[in-house]
């Protein structure tokens, strides 16, 4: 037996040395993949028309990550035609900036949300959150109507805003202080349509 293949019996026969060493390729190996990431302007700038959410779409955003719809909606168009050909134009980073968290998801239950922006009108949107089969007969998308019926809560729009701005979001001192107003009155139902209506649309406008 040679020395080399000694070595590797060795390794193979101790559990501890044989799970450090696979913990050490995993790490060098994702560092190497990662790291350069962060120094690539077209993975840590937004693309060109691309603006932080609105009062009113963060709020909804809350919302959509609260009901859990990324559980069965994706919002990730992966470079391949048959995705390109049903969805639109190919999810790029760029347009990820000002997500915190993503809200990729991993499993499509229901279509994927990147490029649904502009693609129904506000009340095509409403009648499906709350009934989706008075428009799509054969869902299986459970209603949300108790979201027109909630209304937002106008002072905690603002403080989350200056969070995002200490995280990079370019929110000014205007934006912020007009945030409560900006949602004040408004249902949960509305702030959900104005977050989908948003969707996909820097890249259309940029491209």
């Amino acid at each position: 037996m040679s020395q080399n293949a000694s070595k590797h019996e060795v390794i193979e026969k101790n559990v501890g040395w044989m799970i450090l060493l696979i913990v050490l390729l995993i790490s060098v190996g994702g560092l190497v993949e990662i790291v350069p990431l962060f120094f690539q302007k077209s993975t840590t700038e937004p693309v060109q028309g691309l603006q932080p959410y609105t009062a009113l779409q963060l709020a909804g955003r809350d919302i959509y990550i609260r009901e859990g719809c990324y559980n069965c909606h994706s919002q990730m168009i992966r470079p391949f035609r048959a995705e390109t050909e049903r969805y639109g134009h190919y999810s790029v980073a760029g347009e990820f900036v000002y997500d915190r968290p993503f809200q990729w998801g991993s499993k499509r239950t229901g279509p994927d949300l990147a490029r649904v922006g502009g693609r129904y009108s506000d009340e095509w949107h409403r009648i499906h959150l709350n009934n989706p089969r008075d428009l799509v007969p054969e869902s299986n998308m459970p209603g949300y109507p108790w979201l027109a019926k909630n209304t937002l809560d106008p002072q905690g729009i603002a403080p989350k805003m200056k969070a995002l701005r200490k995280l990079g979001h370019p929110y000014s001192d205007q934006q912020i202080a007009e945030a409560p107003a900006a949602v004040q009155g408004k249902t949960e139902m509305e702030a959900l349509v104005a977050y989908l209506q948003v969707l996909g649309t820097s890249i259309k406008t940029s491209r």
